[in-house]
């Protein structure tokens, strides 16, 4: 198979989908594997390491050309008229999240796989996990730097500091994300506060953190109370699209402390909180009720290098399975690769991208059972 990777053009977007070690194993594997000139520099991979491991270093039209296009990000409106008829699209899609882009990949009749809603035997998201980890860490980062007086916070440090009251962080939600925010949290010595509402998930944090993590039931007394002493809220749960309640309510940042943040990691516009909506990292924050807001949705990037080599190693199993079997192979083979496929030649496949966009749905097993 022909795999193309291309260089990410969303706004401070620095990874790159695979990295030189990823490529070489493609390669080894009998697969020709393009590579968009500088993709990787972002990252700190550069073209000279790709050809080393026998990717061949091709300009955008080129790299185009490819049976799959193997990316990180959604696809943006200027790219839309790259993909055509039975291309597969293996990235993060968000196809519920962009109506715009998934009405232009299925005119295009592409095939999609979203890296976000690929599941294991265990019902957990494997290729989003490790990008959570970080956006967690980076959250609870991104809290430490807007309290800095020098971006205009209250100057307070979120750390344990003899002599002072140490600071309060919230975070709802003790998945792969909020644990990423509360491992950083609670190593600095603040009081740490987790909110969720399976208890099953709060008792397995419990055991891989510190004792000053504590964990509640989310519930809205809770949550109400949690606010009035936070001096930084970490949202880390993702919010169905269909959903119309909040677990923030506009009139509720109204009881936080002058000071506080909100650092919103799942960045669902209108979601867990109600005064959300997506940033970027050219204007990463602004006011609502008097409360410092930063939602921005690429986090990891921050951290490109990292963050690269965490996606590459997690993505790769499946790249190599839908190269080596074909894409009617591997999705036959793999029911959990299967779960993200978003789109099977101008067909939405996936339920919640349906649901919220109002398109006619078409269940995976239906597209298998053609083969």
């Amino acid at each position: 198979m022909i795999i193309g990777i291309p260089k990410e053009t969303k706004s401070w977007e620095f990874r790159v989908a695979a990295i030189p070690n990823a490529v070489s194993e493609l390669v080894r594997a009998g697969h020709t594997v393009l590579v968009e000139k500088d993709a990787g520099k972002g990252s700190g991979f550069f073209d000279e390491d790709y050809e080393k491991v026998g990717a061949k270093i091709v300009d955008t039209d080129t790299v185009y050309t490819a049976e799959m296009i193997y990316k990180v990000k959604e696809v943006l409106p200027h790219e839309y008229n790259r993909y055509h008829e039975g291309q597969i699209l293996f990235t993060y899609i968000h196809s519920a999240a962009h109506p715009e882009q998934s009405v232009e990949l299925m005119k295009n009749k592409i095939i999609g796989i979203a890296y976000e809603d690929v599941t294991d035997a265990d019902g957990r998201l494997p290729l989003l996990a490790p990008m959570s980890e970080m956006a967690g860490k980076g959250g609870f980062m991104a809290a430490c730097k807007y309290h800095e007086t020098l971006n205009g916070g209250s100057g307070l440090m979120l750390s344990r500091v003899c002599g002072v009251e140490t600071p309060h962080i919230v975070i709802f939600g003790c998945g792969g994300t909020g644990l990423g925010a509360a491992e950083y949290a609670s190593a600095f010595g603040n009081k740490v506060t987790i909110l969720d509402i399976s208890r099953k998930a709060m008792e397995r944090a419990k055991s891989l953190l510190p004792v000053n993590v504590e964990f509640l039931t989310a519930s809205r007394e809770n949550v109400l109370a949690q606010l009035k002493t936070a001096d930084a809220l970490i949202n880390c749960v993702l919010w169905q699209k269909t959903r119309k309640d909040h677990m923030v309510y506009r009139e509720d940042l109204k009881l936080m402390k002058r000071g506080a943040v909100v650092v919103d990691v799942a960045c669902d516009d209108n979601g867990a909180i109600e005064t959300c909506r997506s940033t970027t990292h050219d204007d990463p924050v602004y006011y609502e009720e008097g409360v410092l807001h930063y939602a921005v949705a690429n986090i990891p990037s921050l951290y490109a290098h990292t963050s690269s080599i965490l996606l590459s190693n997690a993505t790769l199993p499946y790249a190599l399975e839908i190269a080596n079997k074909g894409i009617k192979g591997a999705l036959k083979d793999n029911k959990y690769l299967r779960a993200g496929l978003s789109f099977w030649y101008g067909k939405a496949t996936l339920k919640e991208c349906c649901d919220v966009n109002g398109y006619e749905y078409t269940s995976p097993d239906t597209i298998i059972s053609s083969f």
